[in-house]
């Protein structure tokens, strides 16, 4: 039932009740209410619903062999709505002279007034044309683009990690992980120290640097892809030149265990190993040297005659 309807079955109820001080007081709050319940019903039955857009094209406006505006933009799901303004005219889908593509096709309109309307779901160009007067030029185009708010790719430097210490001399090898956004990644550009490396256009995606001296570097990696968006990723490292390794402090705190210290560069990789005939070498322990120098515990020291060596890493 209309909100209107049920306000006036309402209000004839009251009307028709017997009067009196409590009865009319009653009757003038609950007409009052029924006034706003009444309102309020039919402004919310005549709200409009949200809907997709629609764009007019006049077909031969002022006896003229044209579609006003040819060109229009719109977004997907929205409607294009062709209103004729003269006759003989089609609005066909597809490419002059004369070639349908099947998407749609009003037919030739001979009376006015007259309207076609044709929704678009998918995005792209779409060309069309008069079937009687393409070849005057009369043709147009509906653009439609996505609605959706396009994602940019992500990119990250894989190796070598954020504040990595590599020796000189240092042929850096720089791998990134890319992932797409909207559209695909159509080239990663390579930087040291905001100086263009290389440009690679197809994954795996890696560049390796020429030999870097000693001192502070800042790689970076640019993703772009083929609807302009771009992302960006950069870590730093240092590149030193190694000193030489000396042992240092030996000594023996118990029948089992044998200490020493090792020079090291903060930051680099060492290897310790151990021989009974110093041809045959077996590692001990491997680490990243967090101080200089590092103290090296071996819990199984034998009473035999052993020998003991400190090697620096290559880089990663």
């Amino acid at each position: 039932m209309e909100a209107r309807t049920i306000a006036k079955f309402l209000s004839n109820f009251l009307e028709q009740t017997s009067p009196g001080p409590l009865i009319t007081l009653v009757k003038a709050n609950f007409k009052t209410t029924l006034v706003i319940l009444a309102t309020a019903l039919f402004s919310l039955a005549l709200a409009p619903k949200s809907r997709a857009a629609t764009t007019t094209v006049q077909v031969g406006p002022s006896f003229t062999d044209t579609f006003n505006p040819p060109v229009v933009s719109i977004s997907v799901n929205d409607s294009v709505i062709w209103d004729w303004k003269g006759t003989f005219h089609s609005s066909t889908s597809g490419s002059p002279p004369g070639t349908p593509d099947g998407l749609w096709d009003s037919g030739v309109i001979t009376s006015t007034p007259h309207f076609f309307t044709n929704t678009f779901t998918t995005a792209g160009s779409y060309p069309y044309y008069c079937q009687y007067h393409y070849f005057y030029g009369m043709t147009g185009e509906v653009d439609v683009a996505n609605s959706a708010v396009a994602n940019p790719p992500t990119i990250s430097i894989t190796a070598p990690k954020d504040g990595a210490v590599l020796a000189t001399p240092a042929n850096v090898t720089i791998q990134a992980g890319v992932t797409n956004g909207s559209s695909p990644v159509t080239n990663v550009e390579f930087l040291v120290n905001g100086n263009l490396l290389t440009n690679e256009t197809s994954g795996p995606f890696s560049a390796t640097t020429n030999i870097l001296a000693a001192g502070p570097y800042t790689l970076t990696a640019i993703a772009m892809d083929n609807g302009g968006l771009s992302a960006t990723n950069s870590v730093a490292i240092s590149v030193v030149t190694p000193s030489t390794v000396w042992l240092q402090n030996l000594s023996r705190p118990s029948g089992t265990h044998f200490q020493f210290a090792y020079s090291a560069d903060v930051g680099l990789s060492y290897v310790v190993q151990r021989s009974t005939d110093m041809t045959t070498w077996i590692p001990l322990a491997t680490n990243k040297a967090a101080n200089n120098p590092v103290l090296f515990d071996d819990p199984n020291a034998t009473n035999n005659l052993d020998y003991y060596r400190v090697g620096r890493m290559p880089n990663p």
